[in-house]
């Protein structure tokens, strides 16, 4: 069986040849990302001269005691862990949206199809609304209900999708959009609960998206949770191959259909519950980077997964530049923007390539 799957790799990859190797394209993408964040760390209302930016990062990470003034805490307490939260964000985003999309078989998907970030988004304005949080707005208060809300709508998802024995794209993905739009109900309810001006405020800025919260605690975890999700689907990108080319065939190539599809779901969910609890939901990145890195590196997920990584990684960082720096008196939610530039970059996508993908 691993041999004929091996053959249809390969073809893919012979397909793949209009595109670019994905070595070379990593090392610009890597590059790139290193450049962005440190523009995102010297850019700002008060810009900070990059040699200064080195120079605060040196002494911290020697240990040496921060000199007095502004340019440490704007630093290092505020730039450089936002920057560094956008970072693997992003690339938790490009990880998610290709992995759903490979299992549900749909080039139009994303980790939102699966009810995820509606169960996410309900914790957290539950937790902004009814005080559930123990943490001010965007602390670690909203982002463990975030989370909570996550799991518990993952978990509810499992079982609706998986009742009869079986567990078929079609059945999941009915399952998330009804799930979803269920939990989006009681999140608009909650919103029109909204105490005062300010809270509504807070509230519809963090589901628009928000790095605004960044703090060296909130690394942690996406830190450790992206790698970690990107291992797991790296293992598996050989039967994220299979699944494109339908359950039958897919089995008939050696795949456990179910099982994988199981595994699948369990961590493209859990992933987003982590990235969605530190920095509310952000749409339109997850959906779009698959789309763009299949472009450029083909549709084989031995290199589609390690380009969508840093590509995400890349648009996420420059995206919150945008944000911060836009405009003078107030900072611009990260899925506005993110929004604006994807529904043009999706509209402008070859329908051909859609196609091919699909």
């Amino acid at each position: 069986m691993r041999p004929a799957l091996s053959q249809r790799e390969d073809a893919a990859a012979a397909d793949g040849a209009r595109t670019l190797p994905a070595g070379p394209l990593l090392l610009v993408l890597t590059v790139v990302l290193l450049v962005a964040l440190m523009a995102a760390v010297a850019s700002g209302s008060t810009s900070v001269p990059p040699a200064e930016v080195w120079h605060v990062i040196g002494r911290r990470l020697s240990g040496d005691a921060p000199r007095p003034g502004t340019d440490d805490l704007i630093v290092w307490q505020l730039r450089v862990p936002r920057a560094l939260l956008a970072a693997p964000v992003g690339a938790g985003l490009g990880l998610a949206g290709t992995a759903v999309q490979a299992l549900v078989r749909n080039p139009l998907a994303d980790p939102c199809l699966l009810g995820v970030s509606n169960g996410a988004s309900l914790g957290a304005v539950a937790a902004l609304v009814l005080g559930l949080g123990t943490g001010g707005a965007l602390g670690l208060g909203l982002s463990a209900a975030a989370f909570a809300g996550a799991l518990a709508t993952y978990a509810l998802v499992w079982a609706v999708a998986a009742r009869r024995g079986g567990f078929a794209a079609l059945r999941l993905v009915l399952a998330g959009v009804a799930i979803g739009q269920f939990l989006s109900g009681f999140t608009s309810c909650l919103v029109l609960r909204a105490g005062d001006e300010q809270q509504t405020h807070s509230v519809l800025f963090w589901l628009m998206g928000s790095l605004g919260g960044a703090n060296w605690d909130l690394l942690a975890v996406p830190a450790v949770a992206v790698p970690g999700a990107w291992l797991c689907l790296q293992a598996r990108a050989r039967g994220l191959n299979a699944l494109l080319m339908g359950d039958e065939t897919a089995a008939g190539l050696g795949v456990d259909v179910g099982r994988l599809r199981r595994e699948l779901f369990a961590v493209t969910s859990v992933l987003t519950g982590v990235l969605v609890a530190v920095s509310g939901a952000i749409a339109f990145v997850a959906l779009m980077v698959p789309h763009v890195c299949r472009l450029l590196v083909g549709g084989d997920h031995r290199r589609l997964l390690p380009v969508s990584a840093p590509a995400g990684a890349v648009l996420l960082v420059v995206v919150d530049i945008v944000c911060r720096t836009a405009m003078e008196t107030q900072e611009l939610p990260v899925g506005v923007v993110t929004s604006l530039l994807g529904a043009p970059a999706l509209l402008y996508l070859p329908d051909r390539r859609l196609g091919s993908d699909s």
